[in-house]
């Protein structure tokens, strides 16, 4: 339920968020990009569907774009994931240090099969025939021991702030990402929270 919440809230203020970023950009108040107050941070992000290492690192000087890796941990499926993202920077509201961000990448991952189906329900079966057929056991797992390798797209939007006077970043995302594993695709929505050492 926590996990809804913070979607839900973050669903709410990120296009306000935006929007007054784009129009302080255009009015060339301090909302211009560029104002993320370092250049690399590396730290850890924990998420509702991962958890792991997140780098990131601004190209260029002034110009707000940023290359973000993340080397996570799956909760559910015993497995892990590799995202880059490419990121956009604006600052926001006349708060130094205070930035939305927004941008899109890709991931892949391996997950065992017998854990990624077990808690999935937004995933389309497409062959009957095949062993992934969605009917559980008593337990609510499928008896498959493999690995299988996973890709797809993801999308990004956040909030980050810039420490005064500590070598720190805080912030705050909402991640939602497609993906196809073993021939079957699915769509999440993940919410986490980051914190980075900058420099």
């Amino acid at each position: 339920m926590h996990y809804l919440r913070l979607t839900a809230l973050l669903f709410l203020l990120l296009p306000g968020l935006a929007a007054n970023a784009q129009s302080k950009k255009k009015s060339g108040g301090s909302g211009s990009s560029g104002n993320s107050g370092y250049s690399t941070g590396i730290g850890l992000r924990g998420g509702g569907w991962s958890s792991g290492l997140t780098v990131k690192h601004f190209l260029g000087s002034g110009k707000g774009v940023a290359i973000e890796g993340l080397l996570t941990t799956e909760y559910k499926a015993h497995g892990g994931r590799l995202t880059i993202l490419g990121e956009k920077h604006l600052g926001v509201a006349d708060i130094k240090g205070l930035n939305f961000y927004y941008g899109a990448g890709f991931h892949a991952g391996a997950y065992q099969g017998r854990y990624y189906f077990a808690d999935e329900r937004f995933y389309y079966n497409g062959r009957k025939g095949d062993k992934y057929f969605l009917i559980s056991n008593r337990d609510g797992y499928y008896y498959d021991e493999n690995t299988y390798i996973a890709v797809g797209a993801d999308l990004i939007a956040g909030l980050e702030y810039k420490l005064p006077d500590l070598p720190f970043v805080v912030g705050i995302d909402y991640k939602p990402f497609f993906e196809v594993f073993h021939g079957y695709t699915g769509f999440y929505n993940d919410a986490a929270i980051s914190l980075r050492f900058t420099f």
